[in-house]
């Protein structure tokens, strides 16, 4: 097996375990019994539990969400939404497995402090960016952080649907939910 596989393979099986026994709950010992390879093998390329970890939720989760927003290019509001919460049924298994991790991170169900501060300061930027896409869109209309703020949640909402519970939305039920927040947005509907 190529390095770059026998890494990538570990990491597949870690966001296994790291998602069925939780952080704490995961050993580097059953993660190399269920990869084939020896525990110096595994510390090859990750000193310890942390590191691997922290490169599945900092990097891999990270670019997932850079990735699934760079996909999405359009003026109506309620499609850039649609799209961006549709797309998520037709993620990997890996990249779904990968973005419930990062759930359980943010919702502070699993990781360590230093990820929780991570996405506290992630949390922290959320309204803001969504404000910032949604604000064209509110021209005269008063709540508009109150918009933003349901929207938001409507979205996390869908995203646990999809990605936590595993369910199959389709496109047309996101948008009818979607559209119902963002109804009175100018351009929307």
């Amino acid at each position: 097996m190529a390095d770059t596989d026998l890494k990538l393979r570990i990491k597949e099986v870690a966001v296994d375990h790291f998602n069925r026994d939780g952080y704490h709950g995961t050993t580097i010992r059953n993660i190399a019994r269920d990869v084939n390879c020896s525990l110096p093998m595994i510390y090859y390329y990750y000193n310890n539990k942390k590191d691997l970890f922290d490169e599945i939720i900092k990097k891999d989760y990270f670019d997932l969400l850079k990735r699934q927003a760079a996909q999405l290019k359009t003026d109506n509001i309620i499609d850039f939404y649609t799209k961006f919460v549709y797309e998520l049924n037709n993620l990997s298994s890996y990249d779904k497995k990968v973005y419930r991790l990062g759930i359980k991170v943010y919702l502070s169900f699993d990781g360590d402090e230093e990820l929780m501060e991570i996405m506290d300061k992630w949390e922290k930027t959320i309204i803001p960016r969504h404000y910032q896409i949604i604000k064209p869109h509110l021209k005269d209309m008063e709540n508009e952080i109150t918009i933003v703020r349901t929207l938001i949640h409507l979205v996390e909402n869908l995203i646990e649907s999809i990605v936590v519970k595993n369910r199959s939305l389709s496109e047309e039920e996101i948008r009818e939910e979607i559209s119902i927040v963002l109804r009175r947005c100018h351009g929307c509907v």
